[in-house]
């Protein structure tokens, strides 16, 4: 069939206009591409063949809470390749070879790889200055010395539980160094380059460097006097008692605020490869668990007498040794027993049979109540990881000799944080504050305060006039009961101490104990309490020799840091056979020697200087504190008259 003409025309006229309409289709499709999406394209083919070399932030310092810095970094560049850029591969592993210590043979391995830059490690990884000056001068193509640095602690194993370490790659592993590791980290920078596929820097083309965003530094509460006068007393502890371990806490009772905490066996954050994992994975103030013995009884005291359940000065009580509940003896630790005693002696003497005696008056709802109250048995919640939440008896499981041994701290399981919260919130005023260890978060550049932790109190527990007897009955504990080793001159101190026996594959020891100490000053106003335990020491174990005298160092050298001045206004110490009494030096200037001998009555030893019959001068001072006997040296010359 023959088509004519006009038919032709037509489909032409169709084609064309096809065409047409395709052609504007493409037209349209191109100006939105170029005009709407042409700079997110770009930006897309950009991102496609840019290359990043990393800068890693400055880690934040972690500073005492004076400023001190107890870890920073210092400067260790590493050394990276761009394997594409590198144009003489085996001469510049000859000339690296040896300056990075490495063989020529595993450098090739790194210059020869298909990626876009690597690190040449294990050599080139943290690299000193002058090491890192030296590849700068070859000018390699292709090596890039990129800015690089490492923890460093200079103090050594100071609170090493409380700070951690970093690894290789400044990522906190332990302590505050972990928990906080994305603050004190920052934000990494980088160099970017636009290279071709085969990863070659694209001609006109020029890098680009992104400054990296250091971290924040932590300030924590944490006194680094403080903190080394506790860890010089548990190194000579553990020393002088040959003991399998040692930790102790010190805190602001009225904030929470962590003074020092440390525990031993110690490590050095910067070597923590050379040692057992388990000493820097456990952080034993909050970690180990333990019966806690007659520290406990505070908390029964405090029960006690907010409950009205005792009067300690008119209450008496009489202890044969022992007392029998449902069929069982629980005895005193002093055999014989303590005989007839008015309650703040039963306290004074840590007397067993009288604290199962305030047990039976709470009862067990009400004893454990405030037990729960005081923060046993859950976490305190410390900015630390680690923590345990010690064992308390279900009230289902109490019977009269489970409320019994509780009164007294056994068949209970704590914490030292629990303990040393718990007895801070009895002696403040009744409040229970959550401990922390972070004071504030510091800008590096400013030095100005980004955040700051405020005191977070949990519940009041007891009444300001109960805290006021605990603190009172404390204080006659250490002036004149188990806790006279804890006795400073000058200082109101109140404490208690604890003996336990160790829990082992089920059974009591006959033979092993956690022997511990809680104390505060000054009494009526404590600014500091430390708690100190000793496991297992050689010896005689018990809480009051082994572990009161560390506290009493602690508490003394402390309170003379923190400037609390002395006073006179203490409760006299009372001094058993073989102890020696501390007495004050008299004013014997101006007095002749027949005065002198008529008023010491034999409390001191002269030596006499000089002569003359009356005293110019005289060594120690007046008001001085000494051992009775001690000797007094007198200048002697002419009367002044």
């Amino acid at each position: 069939m023959k088509v004519s003409k006009v038919v032709t025309r037509r489909r032409m006229l169709w084609t064309l206009l096809g065409l047409a309409v395709l052609f504007g289709s493409l037209v349209v499709r191109l100006a939105y591409v170029q005009l709407s999406q042409g700079e997110k394209l770009s930006d897309k083919v950009e991102d496609s063949l840019r290359r990043n070399i990393p800068f890693t932030a400055k880690r934040g310092e972690i500073l005492d809470r004076e400023g001190i810095p107890l870890a920073y970094n210092i400067s260790t560049p590493t050394v990276y390749a761009v394997p594409v850029q590198v144009k003489e591969k085996q001469k510049t592993a000859q000339q690296l070879a040896p300056l990075l210590g490495m063989t020529e043979e595993k450098l090739m391995s790194l210059l020869t790889k298909k990626s876009m830059s690597v690190k040449l490690q294990p050599g080139g990884r943290k690299i000193t200055m002058e090491l890192a000056a030296s590849i700068r001068d070859l000018q390699l193509p292709g090596i890039v010395v990129a800015e690089d640095s490492k923890r460093y602690y200079p103090y050594g194993d100071l609170a090493a539980h409380i700070l951690g370490f970093t690894g290789i790659d400044n990522q906190g592993i332990t302590g505050v160094e972990n928990i906080y590791d994305n603050l004190l980290k920052g934000i990494a920078g980088n160099i970017s380059y636009l290279s071709d596929a085969g990863g070659r820097l694209m001609p006109g083309s020029s890098e680009k460097y992104s400054a990296p965003q250091d971290g924040l530094n932590l300030q924590l509460t944490i006194d680094k006097q403080i903190q080394s006068i506790m860890e010089r007393e548990l190194d000579q502890a553990m020393v002088k008692y040959q003991a399998q371990g040692a930790w102790a806490i010190a805190m602001n009772p009225k904030n929470g605020e962590i003074l020092a905490m440390a525990s031993r066996p110690g490590y050095e954050p910067g070597l923590y490869k050379e040692y057992d994992p388990q000493i820097y994975n456990r952080n034993l103030p909050i970690w180990m668990t333990y019966e806690p013995g007659s520290t406990f009884k505070i908390i029964t005291l405090a029960a006690a007498l907010q409950e009205g359940k005792v009067d300690l000065q008119n209450d008496h009580f009489y202890d044969p040794g022992f007392i029998e509940v449902a069929g069982a003896k629980l005895r005193c630790w002093k055999k014989g027993g303590h005989g007839s005693q008015t309650f703040l002696q039963v306290v004074e003497n840590s007397c067993n049979p009288g604290f199962v005696t305030l047990g039976q008056r709470l009862g067990k709802e009400t004893l454990f109540k405030y037990i729960r109250d005081f923060g046993f048995g859950s976490k305190t919640g410390i900015d630390l990881n680690g923590e345990s939440n010690g064992i308390l008896f279900k009230l289902s499981q109490v019977g009269p000799v489970e409320l019994s041994t509780t009164a007294f701290g056994q068949g209970v399981s704590v914490t030292p944080i629990q303990q040393i919260a718990a007895v801070s919130a009895a002696i403040n005023g009744g409040n229970l504050y959550k401990p922390h260890v972070t004071k504030s978060w510091v800008n590096p550049e400013t030095g100005e305060t980004v955040s700051e932790v405020k005191p977070e109190l949990v519940r009041q527990v007891i009444s300001e006039e109960t805290s006021k007897k605990v603190r009172a009955a404390l204080e006659s504990v250490v002036a004149k009961g188990t806790g006279r080793p804890a006795f400073i001159d000058g200082y109101r101190v109140g404490g208690k101490t604890g003996t336990a026996q160790k829990v082992i594959n089920g059974r009591y020891s006959p033979t092993e104990h956690i022997v511990s100490f809680i104390g505060f000053a000054p009494a009526d106003d404590p600014q500091i309490v430390v708690y100190t335990a000793v496991d297992n020491p050689k010896g005689i174990q018990f809480g009051g020799v082994v572990a009161a005298p560390i506290v009493q160092n602690i508490l003394e050298d402390s309170l003379h840091y923190m400037k609390v001045p002395e006073r006179g206004d203490q409760l006299p110490k009372t001094y058993k056979y073989g102890e020696t009494p501390i007495v004050t030096v008299p004013d014997l200037t101006g007095a002749t020697v027949q005065d002198i001998y008529e008023d010491l009555n034999m409390n001191f030893n002269l030596a006499r200087s000089g002569s003359g019959n009356t005293v110019i001068n005289q060594a120690p001072k007046a008001g001085a504190r000494v051992e009775q006997g001690s000797t007094i040296r007198i200048y002697m010359g002419a009367s002044s008259e």
